[in-house]
């Protein structure tokens, strides 16, 4: 478990670009971990770094392409949280496939603490970058048919570790995710300022050159 974690609760739904923004700026400015639940202005979806834009499936849909790998989501119907935690930490030192590991089982835990049973996915063929709730990878979230529910993206920077997660069910409370990540939780309310989120959303992640770059 994390030593310390500041609870964000995104209170204002934001479009793709904007959404990813965000992220990039807790990447690039947070001294301490910090959990962020958001949410999304409507019909939006996103797709990994990795992921070709020609793999899209043809849903009514504006796509944005994430800064971390996965799959692609359909945001119209889940809960999604990002996490990142600083350089330094133990977390943020592990291998990929641990800190997946970690990550997801805090989330099984607030699940199951909240009534919904789930447990993590075992070994499987590494997925080609379809749509995430698709096919599960190891140490993604199942229900307890053994369909996925909870899967996500990372990305390692020399600041730290990204983790944008998405549950495809009945989420658990944020608290109680936040709970199971750490020992001690500070709920925070975070201004990001509005010219670098602006910039970031306008320049980048808003941009055709960075959608469509693969």
């Amino acid at each position: 478990m994390l030593p310390r974690l500041q609870l964000w609760i995104d209170p204002v739904p934001r479009e793709g670009p904007e959404n990813m923004a965000v992220d990039q700026w807790l990447a690039e400015t947070s001294r301490v971990p910090v959990l962020r639940p958001y949410r999304w202005t409507e019909g939006w979806g996103s797709f990994g770094y990795f992921v070709k834009h020609a793999d899209l499936p043809p849903k009514d849909l504006r796509w944005v392409r994430r800064w971390t790998g996965g799959g692609i989501v359909d945001h119209r119907a889940d809960w999604t949280y990002t996490l990142f935690i600083p350089r330094g930490l133990e977390l943020a030192e592990a291998r990929g496939a641990e800190s997946y590991r970690v990550i997801h089982a805090a989330v099984v835990a607030a699940l199951n603490g909240a009534g919904i049973p789930a447990r993590l996915a075992g070994p499987a063929a590494p997925a080609a970058g379809g749509e995430c709730f698709i096919q599960p990878v190891e140490h993604d979230v199942l229900d307890a048919e053994g369909r996925k529910i909870a899967g996500a993206g990372q990305r390692r920077t020399a600041r730290g570790l990204l983790h944008q997660g998405s549950v495809g069910c009945v989420p658990p409370a944020a608290e109680a995710l936040a709970s199971e990540l750490s020992v001690e939780v500070d709920l925070v309310s975070l201004e990001p300022p509005p010219e670098v989120i602006s910039n970031l959303a306008g320049e980048r992640y808003g941009k055709e050159g960075w959608t469509f770059r693969r």
